[in-house]
């Protein structure tokens, strides 16, 4: 991009006429957030499928708060991982200014965003930090996918041991999703 962000370059790849991601909106508007969110530390917004965290966008009530509390109960790494939360955007035609303004507006306080029946966003200082970051959340996605086939939660991590794993590892945990309380998913 150039320094005013009106044009850019190819450098690698693209060939045969390839033109960058319809996405492209998306990410620069979540770049101007993160950045400045963070002081510069945000270096990276990775998109993707991640295909259980999707899945999952099709069975649970598309609810930023509850979603978060179920990931985290999913997989104790989550809550260390991201104590953010997990923003929703509703449904929007994907490569439009509506759903790069959303998303950029979900980022405001979530590193990470799903887009249901799409994907995710995610924004981290590195490549491997933002990988690292979509990969705990679909890990958790996979975990609860399964126990959701296998007839749902009937235990899992509770208000407390959040409260003490968010000490332990020096986070604060996002506190609307630990005011939902446990996840009920059959």
């Amino acid at each position: 991009m150039d320094d005013k962000g009106l044009s850019y370059k190819i450098h690698w790849g693209l060939v045969n006429g390839g033109v960058p991601t319809s996405e492209l909106a998306s990410h620069f508007q979540s770049h101007s957030v993160r950045k400045q969110l963070t002081n510069g530390a945000d270096r990276v917004i990775m998109h993707c499928h991640a295909t259980n965290f999707m899945a999952l966008s099709y069975v649970v009530e598309l609810d930023s708060a509850r979603f978060t509390r179920l990931l985290w109960e999913g997989s104790t790494e989550c809550l260390v991982v991201f104590p953010d939360g997990v923003g929703i955007v509703p449904w929007m035609v994907p490569g439009t200014d509506e759903i790069g303004d959303a998303t950029a507006g979900q980022m405001q306080s979530h590193s990470l965003v799903m887009w249901p029946f799409h994907g995710i966003f995610g924004a981290g200082p590195t490549l491997d930090e933002t990988f690292g970051l979509i990969d705990t959340a679909e890990k958790s996605s996979e975990v609860l996918v399964k126990v959701i086939s296998m007839g749902g939660l009937r235990q899992s991590i509770t208000t407390e041991q959040l409260v003490a794993l968010g000490k332990r590892f020096n986070v604060n945990p996002w506190q609307a999703a630990l005011d939902t309380g446990p996840a009920n998913v059959a």
